[in-house]
């Protein structure tokens, strides 16, 4: 079906922009998430994310200041909590009450008879029903959707409309936990796990990385790798601690300075060599991908087309032609999908 297809019987509308009121960003914290948009939170696992994000939204519920924040908390706000790496009972409850949240203001969607995905109308429900201010989804790979592959940035754009809608709606900000990819040698914007896409419909990416303070190996950073609606921000100092999280410092420090610290950038070709091919390796983890799409990401890490065409052609990448766009593929993935449809295809049932 054509795009002229799909359009007929729509009618066309046009605004100016003299009729556009201008409207102003409204922050939860100042310049890190954004009221009415999607915030990604990034990290390894272990590293601390979902204490920080229940540290913050423990200050929250009591109406406090958030930390090294200019703007003032004037009331308590209600947040929406959902997870499937912890429970409610043994992790997630103890922990926000250690901080001193407020467990009146604190809220969970029963997962019980349906999981909970981007797309789910109760998010929208449980929002505007509770006035919640803050949504917090942890993991991203657990709530995209079970039908989405990470990798596909038709399906992972598709299913973040959702939520981009529902805070744009409702005025809610919305962070989204995520493990970041194995690829330590490039820049921290392109260790989010899946499709490019996926960094490019957050508008504010924040990541928790470690320090390298050997004698207190429970510091970390919180530092922002994007941010499309004001200047970056410093990177915040804290420690992860029994009670929570510790804010000690705000500093000055990018996003690649702070992971270099415990990741220095590879130099050696043959290394740089390995680098790239790993790169592929996640890259192609989940079936063929276009070429465009690699080589561009490839580019954007850091990595100079004779270094990835080498490593390209040492794991044995495979280039395939679809109408008039070339993809990557690599043979052993294809052949473990292949061996999966086999056993689909003959599992013995009648239908």
């Amino acid at each position: 079906m054509t795009d002229n297809q799909t359009s007929e019987g729509v009618e066309l509308e046009i605004i100016k922009a003299s009729e556009v009121t201008p409207k102003e960003v409204k922050w939860l914290w100042y310049p890190y998430i954004p009221f009415g948009k999607v915030t990604l939170l990034q990290g390894d696992p272990g590293d601390g994310k979902s204490k920080l994000m229940l540290s913050l939204a423990a200050l929250l519920s009591k109406g406090e200041d958030l930390p090294f924040s200019d703007e003032e908390q004037t009331e308590p706000l209600t947040v929406i909590y959902q997870t499937t790496e912890d429970d409610a009972d043994d992790t997630v409850v103890p922990r926000f009450n250690a901080a001193g949240g407020d467990g009146e203001r604190l809220i969970f969607i029963r997962e019980e008879k349906k999981n909970l995905t981007f797309g789910d109308s109760r998010i929208r429900k449980a929002v505007e029903q509770y006035g919640a201010k803050l949504l917090i989804l942890d993991p991203m790979s657990s709530y995209i959707g079970g039908e989405c592959s990470l990798n596909n940035a038709n399906e992972t754009r598709a299913e973040f409309n959702h939520l981009i809608t529902v805070a744009r709606d409702t005025g809610c900000a919305i962070v989204i936990i995520a493990h970041m990819n194995k690829m330590k040698d490039t820049s921290p914007l392109y260790r989010t796990n899946g499709s490019v896409d996926i960094a490019g419909a957050a508008r504010s990416i924040l990541a928790v990385t470690r320090t390298a303070n050997k004698s207190n190996p429970a510091e970390r950073y919180l530092v922002q790798v994007k941010s499309n609606l004001a200047p970056t921000g410093s990177a915040i100092l804290f420690e992860v601690a029994d009670k929570g999280v510790n804010f000690l410092d705000e500093v000055e420090l990018t996003a690649e300075d702070a992971f270099k610290e415990i990741a220095p950038r590879i130099g050696r070709p043959n290394e740089r060599e390995e680098a790239a091919a790993e790169f592929i390796r996640e890259l192609l983890s989940d079936g063929y991908r276009s070429a465009v799409e690699c080589e561009a990401k490839l580019e954007a890490a850091g990595f100079k087309k004779s270094t990835y065409k080498k490593a390209k052609k040492k794991i044995g990448v495979h280039s395939v032609k679809d109408g008039f766009s070339w993809y990557w593929s690599l043979r052993e993935v294809d052949e473990a999908n292949d061996k999966r449809q086999a056993v689909a295809d003959n599992d013995g049932l009648p239908f």
